[in-house]
């Protein structure tokens, strides 16, 4: 029954395109590292694979990106790092704690995600939400990059609604097990971005910038105590600033095998998580861009499903209604 419901539902949103969940891919996002690097690359071309072949999502639903203007970068990052940065003039130490090594297809990959957030941005306004497979890439500073980190996906994409007037209240909302540090420091004089991080208290970054709203989780930290935190404070805190906009960090880095997390959720408790946040802003009708975080489990399995939960959940909360409603029609009149 669920092969054949999920298999009617894609026949429709294939014939309803704008009816469809609307996620960000390329091909240039799973970027070759050496064997045995540590950031799991091949999660971006698994991912997709993954939900099309459980009839989650076909091919319809991912856009390729179109290339991004400097002018839009340069709203959030300073032009003396950007231009190092595009020029491959990035002194020794900066490139060591990016944690790649530099290559122009490095870059250009870094500008496609942040496209593709920019993007996906705009089909949230229209759609409700929308998705990017990579982005997250919340330890970009304004002037420097780290941790994987090179180009702010998010802070850009939050910076360029603000500028075309398409916005004037958003919160970044990160859920990755690490602070938003670069996020933090960009917005930290803007009182248009709300900047809200939960996180690991004793994980990286050691030394930790000041958001808008902080909390950092002991190590250990489980379902419960977790999901508890998260249902308190996240409606309060958007009862609060009251959004426009939501830009959400769906880091699955949180779960208990992850080799950079240190807390200890279930792969069903962060699926919890993304429930509650999802539902939540689709009950407000506030749009919603949302991109991966981080997920280093040593089990690529469990990656693949706890970032796919997230897609899977989309689907559920925004889209499926309305499917019922065309496979049911004489239920909704």
């Amino acid at each position: 029954a669920y092969f054949v419901l999920h298999t009617n539902w894609i026949k429709i949103c294939s014939n309803n395109l704008e009816l469809m969940l609307k996620i960000a891919h390329d091909k240039i996002y799973n970027h070759p590292l050496k064997e045995n690097h540590r950031f799991p690359m091949i999660k971006y071309e698994l991912i997709p694979e993954q939900l099309i072949i459980e009839n989650t999502c076909n091919e319809n639903n991912f856009f390729n990106p179109s290339d991004i203007e400097d002018n839009v970068i340069l709203l959030t990052h300073e032009s003396n790092y950007y231009n190092k940065l595009i020029n491959q003039k990035l002194e020794k130490k900066e490139i060591r704690a990016i944690g790649f090594p530099m290559s122009q297809k490095l870059i250009e990959r870094e500008k496609k995600i942040i496209q593709g957030t920019v993007e996906c941005a705009m089909n949230s306004i229209k759609y409700g939400i929308s998705m990017n497979i990579a982005g997250g890439t919340h330890h970009a500073f304004t002037n420097r990059a780290e941790a994987f980190c090179i180009l702010n996906d998010q802070a850009i994409a939050a910076n360029f609604l603000i500028k075309n007037g398409l916005s004037n209240r958003i919160l970044i909302l990160d859920l990755d097990v690490h602070q938003g540090n670069g996020t933090a420091e960009i917005f930290r004089e803007n009182k248009n971005v709300f900047t809200a991080s939960f996180h690991g208290e004793k994980n990286y970054p050691f030394r930790k910038e000041i958001s808008d709203f902080d909390y950092g989780f002991n190590d250990g930290t489980s379902d419960k105590e977790y999901l508890d935190k998260i249902k308190y404070d996240v409606p309060r805190l958007i009862d609060s600033f009251e959004p426009d906009f939501i830009f959400y960090l769906s880091g699955v880095d949180i779960i208990e095998n992850d080799k950079l997390g240190r807390l200890s959720v279930s792969i069903e408790g962060c699926k919890e998580r993304d429930r509650f946040v999802l539902n939540y802003c689709k009950t407000n009708k506030i749009p919603v861009q949302v991109s991966m975080g981080g997920g280093y489990s040593p089990i690529l399995k469990d990656i693949i499903e706890a970032h796919s939960n997230t897609f899977r959940l989309a689907q559920e909360i925004y889209f499926w209604d309305f499917i019922f409603c065309l496979l049911n029609s004489n239920q909704c009149k």
